[in-house]
């Protein structure tokens, strides 16, 4: 029994208190080789000296503390789907405590991209916009389908999610855009196209559009539209549950132990490389 416990990788979770954060504790708990040995959360949260399973009506014996360092002490991997500003104050802390950390936050700016990569170079990091097994493979597909379907299709992605939701498009609608832009040699910076009101002319066939849908709890869903002249394909997954998150980050956090430091994505994860 001792041998199980001292072999188990050791997890802390940011964001504890929150939907996404109570299902990863939950998630770790439930795991047969995993442990929960730390919560983050933000200052003044109720959440701050709490048992990080209390939201959830459970006792995890693990308290959320105020400091930084505190909630990270004893933890091997740090699994992240809070804010950017969050999300970076606890990753310059891991460096320093070669801490691993999986990353689902999203809506990063291209300034703190550039900061992961540096940081990446310290500690091994698992990122990626969508932790979902479903919407990796979702992902291999696309890229396969950008590359059958160069010329004649017009490239449309349309992502709804709930109205909490605070970045628009979500990050996984953006991931889709970056497989099929690359599979068609394109820079997505360049060819997307995030908004169409008034006389807007003919579509440009070297755009992929994007369109966003906020309302009630919609976990997430995403579609990409290749419309052709007589056919069109579309390729979609729906999500039910925050729960193929939560798995997913776990596989990622398998990954990552023992790996060198580095920027891996769920790609290296999946064997989807």
């Amino acid at each position: 029994m001792s041998a199980a416990v001292n072999t188990a990788l050791r997890v802390c979770v940011a964001g504890a208190s929150g939907r996404m954060g109570q299902m990863l504790v939950e998630a770790v708990r439930d795991s047969g080789d995993c442990t929960l040995t730390g919560a983050l959360d933000i200052a003044g949260s109720p959440a701050i000296g709490q048992d990080a399973a209390g939201f959830g009506g459970q006792a995890s014996g693990v308290p959320t503390p105020a400091a930084l360092p505190a909630g990270l002490s004893g933890s091997q991997f740090l699994i992240d789907f809070t804010r950017p500003e969050g999300t970076m104050a606890h990753l310059r802390e891991c460096a320093k405590l070669g801490v691993a950390v999986v990353i689902g936050t999203t809506g990063f700016t291209d300034a703190q991209k550039a900061e992961i990569a540096q940081i990446a170079k310290q500690i091994p990091i698992v990122m990626a916009p969508n932790m979902s097994v479903g919407v990796n493979v979702t992902l291999k597909l696309l890229e396969m389908a950008a590359k059958a379907m160069a010329t004649g299709y017009d490239i449309e992605i349309i992502e709804a999610h709930h109205r909490h939701k605070v970045d628009a498009p979500s990050g996984t609608a953006l991931k889709m855009g970056e497989v099929i832009a690359d599979a068609l040699g394109r820079d997505l910076k360049e060819c997307a196209v995030y908004a169409r009101e008034g006389v807007t002319g003919e579509r440009d066939p070297s755009t992929i559009g994007f369109a966003a849908i906020r309302g009630g709890d919609i976990v997430g869903d995403h579609t990409v539209l290749f419309a052709g002249t007589g056919e069109r394909i579309e390729i979609t997954h729906k999500s039910s549950s925050r729960t193929t998150y939560a798995q997913g980050s776990l596989r990622a956090v398998r990954f990552l132990a023992g790996k060198p430091a580095g920027l891996y994505d769920m790609f290296d994860v999946l064997g989807l490389r």
